[in-house]
């Protein structure tokens, strides 16, 4: 059986950008119900002894989506960080997002347009695909890379409900004051990972 991961930061750390009331319920709610949800799912399945991405690169229908959306949502609060001044990733992660022939503020403007331009629900990824290059990918609802064989980077969760209660409609806001807590650490850590 799955729990709930636990915040890998204080409840308040990422305020102003992301306000205690947006985390109580977007991880005390909406995260616990897909453990809870997957959790019954899976009682009396096959899936009931797996482990989580082994499920998600397998299951379909309800069991994937809430599989998907538990490893999601722990994979986007990893990315985050008490909000920092000149926030920037590493030199070796920085030199890999300009080898893709950005400028560090044309990466930030493109993942941000991305982010905005992504329709309804879904997540904003960097990535490392396939071919082992870096690439902005926008996803619906719970797809998840570990089904296509990219190795996410950096994640911002675009639902609604990931922003709705501080920021309302104001989508652009949410994203631009994001940059502030990316938690490059983490970021750098997965790409150094990757052979």
């Amino acid at each position: 059986m799955f729990t709930l991961p636990a915040l890998p930061f204080d409840k308040t750390a990422l305020a102003p950008v992301i306000d205690a009331n947006t985390i109580d319920f977007h991880y005390g709610k909406h995260h616990q119900t897909y453990v809870d949800k997957l959790n019954g799912l899976i009682a009396d399945s096959g899936f009931k002894d797996w482990i989580l991405e082994d499920i998600i690169t397998t299951a379909d229908g309800p069991i994937f989506n809430n599989a998907a959306q538990l490893w999601n949502h722990s994979f986007y609060r990893n990315c985050l960080r008490a909000p920092q001044e000149n926030n920037m990733p590493s030199e070796t992660l920085l030199h890999a997002i300009i080898a893709q022939r950005w400028t560090w503020d044309a990466f930030k403007e493109l993942f941000s347009a991305s982010a905005l331009a992504n329709f309804g629900s879904g997540w904003t990824r960097l990535v490392k695909n396939a071919e082992w290059q870096l690439e902005i990918m926008n996803t619906s609802n719970a797809w998840c890379p570990l089904t296509t064989g990219a190795t996410p980077l950096l994640t911002i969760d675009i639902w609604e409900h990931a922003y709705y209660l501080q920021y309302q409609n104001r989508r652009a806001e949410y994203i631009e004051k994001r940059w502030t807590i990316v938690h490059w650490d983490f970021v750098g850590k997965c790409h150094s990972e990757l052979p």
